[in-house]
């Protein structure tokens, strides 16, 4: 656990110089600070490319055995780590436990702050209790600062249970350790406002999370080629979206889309199936259950 007396030397706490005179700035020259400085998130994630694309290997090993995949975190972290696992049910069609976002503080802590809650990494380390994670499972650790000790706690219960691991901080591994599988390291520097680490830190962790959450529903085969073949058809603009997949990769019209959708049961990955291979619903079905879930080896297996 890291020493929580003294945080002035760590990255996400010091003070930036580009920023000393912030409060004299003319609004424009504000944001062109803010543009300027948050350039520096896309660096990070160049930077953490290898860590990033070992962690995508390993939580899509995990997933496709019956794993989960859990974000617990704190405050601004915790908060995009919930974001991130909501998103993927509507996004890919997941079950909802397959993603899972822990906050510190729990559901009031989304809308009202409860920052004193991180402090206690017992309390983290009875969140991968009472979810009951095995070494099925995948836990990543959000803290910007890298110290805070509810994830701290909760990666070390994780560890016990032999769970994989990630850590995603920004602070550089010599300011705060880690014992984890994967270490993600996401150095944007000092923020603008000292110490706000919901501006370039928040800014920098939910790119990291869009690339790690996409990057494993691609390989669990619930994309084809860029299309999000496994939408949730749950509203109108879905619906649109459904009918304009199927349209742009078949030579249906969107009444000929329309109606193969409902054949499939709103599903867009059978209905192109379907169209592909000829088959019914049931076998189509069940072929793409035979290669869970992948549309193109399962179209490949019938066209060969």
């Amino acid at each position: 656990m890291p020493n929580l007396d003294e945080r002035g030397h760590l990255l996400t706490e010091q003070a930036n110089p580009k920023s000393q005179h912030l409060d004299q700035l003319t609004t424009l020259e504000l944001v062109d600070l803010f543009n300027q400085e948050d350039t520096r998130t896309i660096e990070a994630i160049a930077q953490a490319r290898e860590p990033l694309a070992t962690a995508i290997d390993l939580t899509a090993k995990a997933l496709r055995q019956g794993g989960r995949l859990f974000y617990i975190g704190a405050g601004t972290s915790g908060r995009l780590g919930v974001l991130d696992a909501a998103e993927c049910p509507p996004t890919f069609c997941s079950h909802p436990e397959q993603v899972q976002g822990i906050l510190a503080g729990g559901t009031e802590a989304l809308v009202r702050s409860s920052e004193g809650l991180e402090d206690r990494a017992d309390d983290g380390a009875a969140a991968i209790d009472n979810r009951q994670i095995t070494m099925l499972d995948v836990v990543v650790g959000i803290t910007a600062g890298g110290t805070t000790p509810y994830v701290h706690g909760a990666l070390q219960a994780a560890r016990q249970q032999r769970a994989t691991t990630i850590f995603i901080a920004c602070v550089p591994a010599d300011q705060v350790s880690a014992q984890v599988d994967v270490d993600i390291r996401l150095l944007v520097g000092p923020e603008v406002l000292a110490g706000s680490t919901r501006l370039k830190a928040g800014t920098v962790t939910k790119l990291a999370l869009n690339i790690l959450s996409t990057g494993v529903m691609v390989q669990l085969g619930k994309v084809y080629g860029n299309r999000m073949v496994d939408v949730a058809v749950t509203n109108k603009k879905l619906h649109d979206r459904a009918l304009r997949i199927l349209q742009d990769l078949t030579d249906l019209s969107r009444e000929e889309a329309g109606h193969l959708l409902e054949q499939s049961d709103r599903s867009v990955k059978l209905a192109l199936l379907m169209h592909w291979t000829g088959l019914g619903k049931e076998a189509g079905d069940q072929l793409l259950a035979d290669h869970q879930g992948n549309l193109r080896k399962a179209v490949s297996a019938v066209n060969k």
